[in-house]
């Protein structure tokens, strides 16, 4: 069991109900999460020590946010109380060719004007092993963005593997801000994550070719991973390998590389998915529960791979299958029947 910190900021989600667009919806299903959260909860229901830091509001939405975690085994002893409000997202979930729709209500949240004075990082880090964060925590704020440098210069003065999953967000930044900000912490960085474009946006490197059918040409990815280690020293570079047909069909897989060779998983297809949101933290944990376990690159994606496909059957923000559900899966034991 290794200790695992992820820092980011939780958000009540509010979704619309049987695939309702915004205008139909008179009611929504509330529940919480965000990404450095969502591995958290991934990372707990695996049996690792996980370690959850935020701020939110000293009421009890804020309260309310902290206890979703805590049911699942997160430990919310360093997250901070303070400022004015919790963070929303509105999920409006697309069906066939309508794509799914994210509304951002997140401005001034008690996590946008959170600072190191908010958290003692040499408590929080003393012990622990793994350090995880997302390039959303760094987008809501600029304090937000320089409590995360603060946060990454923290771990590795304590000696923990940084990991830093990229996902850009169009309606939190631009390209340009991204760019700007997201190469200060890669020095910090073992080990970087992210899906088919976000290198490309955040940090300006470029994949040369796809294929025919518009899916990753492995041999440009490994290219472009192989620049990215070389530039920032990361230690492994990893990506799910994402193509959608559908809002509700996807094929998905992954890859990772560690320095000298490219491994990817098998692909699967998920159709119908439940839940899209969460599939990439649920890879990420996956990828973060991997290494920390000690198997090899190709034991790792493949477990990475699955676990997001499981997120992509269950409702929610955070993927709630635990690691023999996942180990059972990769061995094609019961998918689909009732475990009796």
């Amino acid at each position: 069991m290794a200790r695992i910190v992820t820092m980011g900021e939780i958000l009540m989600r509010l979704s619309t109900k049987n695939y309702e667009k915004f205008v139909q919806a008179e009611d929504f299903h509330i529940c919480y999460g965000g990404s450095e959260a969502n591995v958290a909860v991934s990372l707990a229901n695996f049996g690792q020590d996980s370690v959850y830091i935020t701020k939110v509001p000293d009421n009890p939405i804020g309260k309310s946010a902290v206890a979703s975690l805590k049911k699942y085994g997160v430990h919310t002893e360093y997250v901070a109380f303070g400022g004015e409000r919790l963070g929303i997202y509105y999920l409006e979930t697309g069906a066939g060719l309508r794509p799914s729709n994210v509304i951002y209500d997140r401005a001034d949240s008690a996590m946008c004007h959170a600072t190191e004075q908010d958290f003692d990082f040499d408590k929080i880090f003393q012990g622990a092993d793994w350090f995880h964060f997302s390039g959303i925590t760094p987008a809501i704020s600029p304090q937000a963005a320089e409590l995360t440098l603060k946060a990454v210069k923290a771990a590795k003065k304590h000696g923990l593997t940084v990991s830093c999953d990229l996902n850009h967000r169009k309606k939190l930044w631009s390209i340009a801000q991204a760019r700007e900000t997201m190469p200060r912490y890669m020095e910090y960085v073992d080990v970087c994550m992210g899906g088919r474009e976000d290198a490309i946006k955040m940090l300006g490197f470029s994949l040369n070719r796809v294929n025919e059918d518009d899916t990753p040409n492995l041999e440009a990815y490994e290219q472009m991973f192989r620049e990215m280690a070389e530039k920032y020293s990361f230690r492994y570079v990893v990506s799910s390998l994402r193509q959608s047909h559908t809002s509700s069909y996807h094929e998905f897989s992954g890859c990772i590389f560690d320095g000298k060779k490219l491994y990817t998983a098998p692909k699967y297809e998920m159709n119908p998915m439940v839940d899209r949101v969460g599939g990439g933290d649920a890879f990420a944990a996956g990828i973060i529960d991997g290494l920390v376990e000690g198997k090899s690159p190709q034991e790792i994606i493949d477990f990475a791979v699955a676990a997001s496909v499981l997120k992509h059957t269950i409702p929610g923000d955070a993927n709630l299958a635990v690691r023999e559900e996942v180990e059972h899966f990769i061995d094609g034991k019961g998918r689909g029947r009732v475990q009796r």
